[in-house]
């Protein structure tokens, strides 16, 4: 997104440039087309940029998409959401027309306005879109740490009951082996008896 939020400025601030050279009255005919030739290009590089604000097989900048949502809780009934913004030109947020140019004087002056509009349009609409995404990277962090502290927790679990089980082998073995000496010793103290009478 923030591709498309650097393109979408130069675009407008090189369209604004673009339209207030051409308002001049004292322009001649040549300079004039080409900086009609150059605002088109322009114009439609903005189509070219919205078309391309792909990310895995969404587009909120292209009225594709009218959002995305993600789960932000385990049972599924809490969502976060970002609502799409369309920022394609002859829109409610773009509204430079598709085919708008700035051939004459007339209306290179008359496209300053709209352009000015365009761009207010555009800050506001990306400004939304941040917010959207500042939610989606605040409940990434969340459920890493989440996923972590869990992580830690069942580790934690494991490490205390292998260490209660080591324990408790050790003293079933301790006690076997006491078992074994007191054995040994009970059959040693009838032969001490015999050992008398030879």
């Amino acid at each position: 997104m923030r591709i498309s939020r650097r393109a979408l400025g130069l675009f407008n601030n090189h369209c604004t440039l673009q339209a207030l050279s051409a308002a001049d009255p004292s322009l001649d005919t040549a300079s004039r087309q080409a900086l009609n030739a150059n605002f088109t290009a322009l114009r439609d590089q903005i189509t070219t940029i919205v078309k391309n604000a792909v990310f895995n097989n969404s587009n909120l900048v292209n009225g594709s998409t009218n959002m995305i949502q993600a789960l932000a809780s385990s049972d599924g009934t809490r969502r976060i959401t970002t609502q799409a913004q369309n920022m394609s030109l002859s829109g409610s947020i773009v509204t430079i027309k598709s085919t708008a140019t700035i051939s004459t004087q007339a209306k290179a002056s008359s496209l300053i306005a709209t352009i000015q509009a365009s761009l207010t349009n555009v800050n506001g609409a990306l400004a939304k879109l941040s917010a959207g995404a500042a939610k989606f990277s605040i409940q990434a962090t969340f459920t890493q740490k989440l996923s972590d502290t869990l992580t830690q927790g069942i580790g934690n679990l494991v490490d205390a009951n292998m260490a209660q089980e080591s324990a408790s082998l050790q003293s079933l073995q301790v006690k076997q082996q006491l078992g074994i000496q007191a054995l040994s010793i009970a059959n040693q103290a009838p032969q001490a008896i015999l050992s008398l009478f030879h």
